[in-house]
């Protein structure tokens, strides 16, 4: 522990300027969101033109029906040009609110709701609270346009929404409850830490934060998801037979097998599992049950499963851990810098102690281009494991010494090419687009491959 402490304070001692140096971090700030934006509006651009293409791709041309192709490009020609306006909007709000106080304003205004209930500025745990949902709620009201607009016109539009607005006020409510009721506590013992830990808080709020995610993997499914949608027993048919079976053979630990409702707000598709290593649920959207054949929904779980067997879920979860680590480990430098809170116009009395959350607040938004070069390598490592599946799935006869598993890699080339051209999918996808917004592969790059495996395991056998 010492020595990893050493470490750390090494670390510190090179940001040591960021405590006394009176630099203009709010202009910083406002360049690199601004440069992340106009870069994701440049990819936009960059990908628009495709949805101008009046033909798919030649391997993909049979398995469009008349009209089908033509559907999907005007749908993503509607998702770019709402993603662009959606974007800078939401670009120059964040910015307006940065360039005029608003943390500040909110700071002050947690406090005086704090001294109205008869607290006093000692009670920093408590405003702190406070000041998070103050920005959450006051932030969240200006977009609340856009997702009206994306629910109730853009999937309208396309034949996707089944949300009634009933039901979507009935989601923003429940959303919000659970932000209070799972946020506060999360909240309090997040910053509780820092207080508690002094200078030594990185290992113990890293054991924290992963203890706080393993009980999320337990309560979500029991008690934040039945909120909004209803998990029912995939019913007794060749389906079931088949993921069972399916699971057995694997030894994956299978606990549940649940249908999810998912229509009831939109006919996209999915499927998906989670639970803890001993005890795992699977999940398919009743929307994929109805779109694609059981065959082909026993490939698409035996792509999931193939992420299982890879330990994919462990491996992501370490890396974010890494991720976490080396914020927490870059943030104490930041933690008591006054002239941080001053260039983002707090008051000298807050700035001269401030407040934990405030000052990681304001880190995380200095951090923005380091995010974005991040969330580009994520995407990277999403995809070679998103590989790994399918080749998983290809593999499966020779894995499970199973002739029933010979076509599964057709089966899954047939469910992803259903799956695209039900949802309306782009086929057509610019490579820098991709690289910077998809954690999976294109469909016709997953096609490719998969003919490849299928052509490596025919070598094999020769």
């Amino acid at each position: 522990m010492d020595i990893f402490q050493t470490q750390l304070n090494a670390i510190q001692h090179k940001l040591a300027f960021v405590a006394s140096e009176p630099i203009e971090w709010k202009f910083y700030v406002q360049v690199f969101s601004w440069t992340v934006t106009l870069f994701e509006s440049y990819l936009l651009l960059r990908q628009y033109p495709l949805y101008s293409k009046t033909e798919p791709p030649k391997a993909l041309a049979p398995h469009f029906e008349p009209g089908v192709f033509e559907k999907s490009q005007k749908y993503g020609k509607d998702k770019a040009k709402f993603s662009l306006f959606s974007g800078l909007y939401k670009q120059l709000l964040d910015s307006t609110m940065l360039q005029y106080g608003f943390y500040a304003w909110s700071w002050s205004s947690a406090g005086r709701l704090l001294a109205k209930l008869g607290y006093g500025p000692e009670y920093e745990i408590l405003q702190s609270i406070f000041f998070v949902f103050i920005l959450y709620f006051l932030s969240s009201v200006p977009t609340l346009p856009l997702s009206v607009y994306s629910t109730f016109v853009l999937e309208e539009k396309h034949g996707f929404n089944k949300t009634t607005p009933r039901l979507f006020v009935a989601d923003l409510l429940k959303g919000w409850a659970v932000a209070i009721v799972l946020g506060s506590p999360f909240l309090a013992a997040f910053l509780y830490i820092f207080k508690w830990a002094g200078v030594q808080f990185v290992p113990w709020l890293m054991a924290f934060m992963i203890s706080f995610q393993l009980i999320m993997v337990v309560i979500y499914p029991t008690v934040i998801q039945p909120l909004f949608n209803k998990l029912s027993p995939l019913p007794e048919s060749d389906l079931r037979s088949r993921i069972e079976s399916l699971a057995t053979k694997l030894k994956f630990p299978l606990k549940h097998l649940y249908e999810i409702d998912g229509s009831k707000r939109s006919s996209h598709s999915n499927a998906y599992f989670f639970g803890l290593p001993w005890s795992k649920h699977i999940v398919i959207f009743d929307t994929l049950v109805q779109q694609s054949k059981p065959e082909e929904v026993e490939a698409v779980l035996a792509h999931e499963l193939g992420h299982w067997f890879f330990l994919h879920p462990t491996k992501m979860m370490a890396i974010s851990q890494i991720h976490i680590f080396t914020i927490l480990a870059l943030f104490p430098a930041f933690l008591r810098a006054p002239p941080l809170l001053r260039s983002f116009d707090f008051p000298k009395a807050v700035a001269a102690n401030p407040p934990t959350i405030v000052a990681f607040l304001l880190f995380q938004m200095i951090l923005t281009p380091l995010e974005a070069v991040v969330s580009i390598a994520m995407n990277a490592v999403s995809r070679h494991f998103e590989w790994q599946a399918d080749q998983f799935a290809c593999e499966l006869q020779d894995r499970l010494k199973s002739s029933e598993m010979k076509d599964m890699g057709d089966r899954l080339g047939k469910a992803l090419i259903t799956l695209h051209v039900k949802n309306l999918s782009t086929v057509w996808v610019d490579w820098l687009y991709s690289a910077y917004h998809h954690s999976h592969p294109t469909l016709s790059e997953r096609l490719k491959a998969l003919e490849a495996f299928q052509a490596a395991r025919e070598r094999k056998k020769e």
